[in-house]
């Protein structure tokens, strides 16, 4: 089991993810018609070089689970029982195709859960920076995670 028990998490703890990431044009295209976000400004290179940016921004719903999904490797794999919500969903910078980001995320709170003995919630505080060190994107994230199981 890759992931982190609920005992496991250190409020305070700040994990700097190895995994790193370009973004690409495809990404950018797939994600967006597979999400059918029509939005020229991701997906038109001739519409968005008309905008104040120039060229294509990333879709912001990838960045988001690009940059949650960084860390699953890290935290959270076969230890999530479910994401119990997202909030504060920040996108600070632009994220441009040829960025590559890199992410940490620092456990924020967590408590047992109230209704089973064998789970807590956990919330983690993710930020995603573009190679130069810009913040591009932020979010709040509650996890209902497993307790180590016992015996």
């Amino acid at each position: 089991m890759a992931g982190l028990w609920y005992e496991d998490f250190e409020i305070g703890k700040l994990y700097r993810h190895p995994i790193t990431r370009t973004v690409t044009e495809t990404d950018n295209v797939l994600f967006s018609t597979l999400t059918h976000n029509a939005q020229p400004l991701h997906i038109d290179r001739n519409f968005a070089a008309g905008t104040e940016w120039g060229q294509p921004l990333m879709n912001s719903f990838f960045t988001l689970g690009l940059m949650v999904g960084i860390s699953v490797n890290d935290l959270t794999l076969g230890t999530t029982i479910a994401n119990l919500g997202m909030t504060e969903v920040k996108f600070a910078a632009p994220l441009f195709q040829g960025d590559t980001i890199n992410v940490t995320t620092e456990v924020i709170s967590k408590r047992e859960s109230k209704s089973r003995p064998d789970a807590g919630i956990v919330e983690f505080d993710h930020r995603a920076y573009k190679q130069d060190g810009i913040l591009v994107a932020q979010c709040l994230r509650q996890a209902f995670m497993r307790k180590r199981p016992v015996g």
